[in-house]
């Protein structure tokens, strides 16, 4: 599936490279992507998409995660609609804001109070920033190749980024107790938190979930240290436990990072955290222009209501096991080796014998062109939209993307 040269898309690119750096940027680029991935839209709706050419994908990134009830919900829209009639960017924020943050704390195990902004990267630094005025300390220990925002301390790039932006993180490598409290000792009397994702999900590689061993052993360093465990939940976040990506684990976090999924689509990020934290959190200097925008809060408060209401992470687990399930069956079928890691709420395929990911790309571009949308290196998330036919409809995609693996595989081999 290639797009066309006379294609709107196309188009769109080209007037788009004249105007726009690179004619586009950071990971939604499509050129990161396999030939034939559209890189314009033009409407969605539940889980499925239409470009700006009207081919329609049945959408397993949900615009890389935000979407957690599908596109337009009812409810959510409802909310939005009466709130943008009163009022959206104003002096200050609206009553929504004091609503949200109590759901926000009466849902999440660990939270005693809820502050806002506007997307993930605003909300992990500002968990370091209040880690650091807390404790009046300057090392952070970070898990080696994970992915916490897009800003000089923790960019995946470092371009333009400098020795001093990283002078103090230590790194430790994911659910590895030796490496971890090496890095604590590192950081010695200087540690002022721990920052880690809710399960590993590096780019392109097996995603890992967290043993319960690493997990008390964070927060037993935490404890020692008199520092901040805080959970990055901006990927994983009301997708795995409304109280908390941790809480099956039995650890709670001191702070912790929200975004994506928390307004279905509407730009807002939230920094939860626990009551010994709450005076820095109010003493340090963090704002935006846009951060008390009403129009997202109330998408929030509409979305936490339905969460709350209808299962809906107990519906993303049944509906992501049969998908992982179906993978496996038709897999094993076509003779191919994938492994599927990670939660299944949130799917990684990557198959064996792949370091170039030529098998990966075959599998997705065959399965774009029966109109399924599926990444070959990232993680894949699903939203409340996706029932039982939607599944169907992505096995019978990835049956002929499997196949077209298996011929390949000889020759790749």
């Amino acid at each position: 599936m290639t797009t066309p040269a006379n294609s709107l898309d196309a188009d769109l690119r080209a007037r788009a490279s004249r105007v726009v750096p690179g004619g586009m940027w950071g990971h939604l680029h499509a050129n990161r992507l396999p030939e034939g991935y559209p890189q314009f839209f033009a409407r969605a709706e539940n889980c499925r998409l239409w470009d700006v050419d009207g081919r329609s994908y049945l959408d397993f990134m949900c615009s890389w995660g935000p979407n957690l009830l599908g596109h337009h919900h009812p409810e959510v829209e409802a909310a939005v609609a009466r709130q943008a009639r009163l009022g959206d960017c104003m002096n200050g924020p609206a009553e929504v804001m004091v609503e949200l943050a109590e759901g926000l704390v009466d849902t999440i195990a660990h939270a005693d109070w809820a502050q806002f902004q506007k997307n993930g990267t605003d909300a992990t630094t500002t968990c370091v920033t209040i880690a650091r005025a807390a404790t009046a300390r300057r090392k952070l220990l970070a898990a080696r190749g994970a992915y916490h925002g897009a800003v000089p301390w923790c960019s995946p790039s470092l371009l333009g980024v400098t020795a001093e932006d990283r002078a103090h993180i230590e790194l430790y490598e994911y659910n590895d107790l030796h490496s971890l409290c090496a890095a604590a000792e590192r950081a010695g009397d200087d540690l002022a938190g721990v920052i880690v994702s809710a399960f590993r999900h590096d780019l392109g590689r097996d995603q890992e979930l967290p043993t319960r061993a690493f997990a008390e052993a964070v927060r037993a360093v935490c404890d020692a240290k008199g520092a901040a465990l805080i959970l990055d939940e901006v990927r994983a976040g009301f997708r795995l436990d409304l109280a908390g990506s941790w809480e099956h684990l039995g650890v709670r976090p001191d702070l912790a990072a929200w975004s994506k999924a928390i307004a279905n689509g509407y730009p807002l990020a939230v920094v939860t955290g626990r009551e010994w934290l709450k005076q820095a959190a109010a003493q340090v200097f963090v704002t935006g222009s846009f951060w008390c925008g009403a129009v997202p809060m109330a998408a929030a408060a509409a979305t936490l209501t339905v969460l709350r209401r209808d299962g809906i992470v107990e519906h993303l687990a049944a509906m992501g096991q049969k998908l992982r399930v179906g993978i496996d069956n038709l897999a094993g079928r076509h003779g191919v080796g994938l492994r599927q890691t990670g939660p299944v709420q949130m799917p990684m395929i990557l198959f064996d014998d792949d370091a170039d990911f030529r098998k990966g790309e075959l599998f997705c571009r065959t399965a774009l062109a029966q109109g399924v949308y599926f990444h070959p290196r990232h993680n894949m998330f699903l939203c409340s939209a996706h029932g039982e036919a939607e599944i169907e409809e992505a096995l019978a995609a990835a049956d002929a993307g499997l196949a077209a693996v298996a011929e390949l595989a000889p020759a790749a081999a």
